[in-house]
């Protein structure tokens, strides 16, 4: 299985993209540093945890990725705290970040299973 094939490397590739877009603007580099290196932990955790050869360490770094998912919420949810990100596309970031996240878990149970 190649990762650029699955959905859930798409998806978070696409929002840590977004996340990259979005953030040139702000001001605060370390805030924007920070959120921009965990969006981009989480689908480079599922490239390389693919690669990998055994299923346990593609395992361990589809862990990372969901994890990554977790980090990269926390900063969302304070970013639009802070006023650095818009409620909308914060709302949008999250939800994106929780389905990633449901898919990382479902992507290890397939693993798990072979």
């Amino acid at each position: 299985m190649a990762f650029e094939d699955l959905d859930v490397w798409k998806r978070a590739s696409t929002l840590s993209a977004d996340i990259y877009i979005e953030m040139q603007k702000i001001r605060d580099y370390g805030f924007r540093d920070q959120i921009t290196r965990s969006g981009l932990s989480v689908p480079s955790n599922i490239a390389e945890g693919v690669d990998r050869s055994s299923a346990k360490e593609t395992m361990n770094f589809l862990s990372y990725a969901k994890g990554s998912c977790a980090e990269l919420r926390t900063q969302i949810l304070i970013g639009m705290k802070i006023g650095y990100i818009s409620k909308d596309i914060g709302i949008n970031w999250a939800n994106e970040t929780r389905e990633i996240s449901a898919m990382l878990v479902g992507l290890s149970k397939t693993i798990k299973n072979q």
